[in-house]
């Protein structure tokens, strides 16, 4: 049988690849750590595709066969939205836990998409936590006193927490850095990409010193790449060059799937799986199952 000209076309040629691509993801076997993960996913910037990354790797790790818990801290609830949970005012949410020192567990919610992923949602009562926490004891370390509560009383840990920030570095990011033991930084390959990073990295550096000393950039995701322009190609030079340990070798294109999603209350893993972006989210995230496990 020969082959045609139109076996070796762009589109031929992407298809082919993203056939070897879920072949390989369906032939790995991603681990599972030996003890609970705490990831803050976090830029000051808005627009870089946070929670798209927060909500689909987790996702991502529960469709792997790990326990995943998301916090959603950003009053917005981008995250609850796209895991398919409620985030009206009357439910419990992370504000609840933080202002009214609610029992975490008592906020849970499980996502429709997958009975391994759990979320703590927000609400818009979160939009003025910043105020309120300023005048608390202890007011830096109230998520992670709950987390480490829930923990500990759990029978069943998850195996990673991922904490939404919202895109600002207050009380409630500060929590997040406190609560964590890694951060996740994504950074969009697009102009000014690490603008604002350095008062990220001098925050961290200071949460390490006062406030949680265990805490560490542990993961940079390139997100919105697109192959055709020669900006994303130095965008992934330039972050590599800055990060060269934490940054992952799976990236994220820019996609009108992924951004789809959240319109149906999906992530991208469950809206279109199949995708491009579904396919680089699940790369990433058993890149990040296996980072852990080294």
């Amino acid at each position: 049988m020969t082959t045609g000209k139109f076996d070796t076309t762009p589109i031929a040629r992407e298809l082919a690849a993203m056939a070897r691509r879920r072949q390989a993801l369906q032939a790995q076997q991603v681990p599972l750590p030996a003890r609970t993960r705490i990831m803050t996913v976090v830029n000051q910037k808005g627009g870089v595709g946070k929670t798209t990354s927060a909500v689909n790797l987790a996702a991502a790790l529960a469709q792997g066969g790990a326990r995943v818990l998301v916090l959603d801290l950003d009053p917005q609830g981008n995250a609850s939205t796209a895991l398919g949970i409620d985030h009206h005012a009357d439910v419990m949410s992370t504000y609840d836990v933080l202002i009214d020192g609610e029992p975490l567990a008592s906020a849970i919610a499980t996502s429709p998409q997958d009975d391994r992923l759990q979320v703590v949602p927000s609400t818009i009562h979160l939009a003025g936590a910043d105020l309120e926490l300023a005048g608390m004891e202890r007011r830096e370390h109230r998520l992670r006193e709950a987390l480490d509560r829930f923990l500990t009383e759990t029978s069943v840990p998850p195996h990673y927490v991922f904490i939404d920030c919202p895109p600002s570095l207050g009380l409630l990011t500060i929590n997040a850095f406190t609560a964590a033991t890694e951060v996740l930084l994504p950074i969009q390959c697009e102009y000014y990409a690490l603008e604002g990073v350095t008062q990220l990295l001098d925050t961290i550096d200071r949460i390490k010193a006062h406030l949680n000393p265990t805490l560490d950039l542990s993961t940079v995701l390139l997100t919105m790449f697109d192959g055709r322009t020669l900006l994303s190609r130095q965008v992934v030079d330039e972050v590599k060059a800055h990060f060269p340990t934490q940054t992952l070798e799976a990236i994220i294109p820019r996609s009108v799937r992924v951004s789809e999603a959240p319109g149906y209350g999906q992530t991208v893993i469950a809206y279109d799986p199949n995708s491009p972006g579904a396919l680089s989210y699940r790369e990433a995230a058993a890149e990040i199952a296996r980072r852990g496990a080294a």
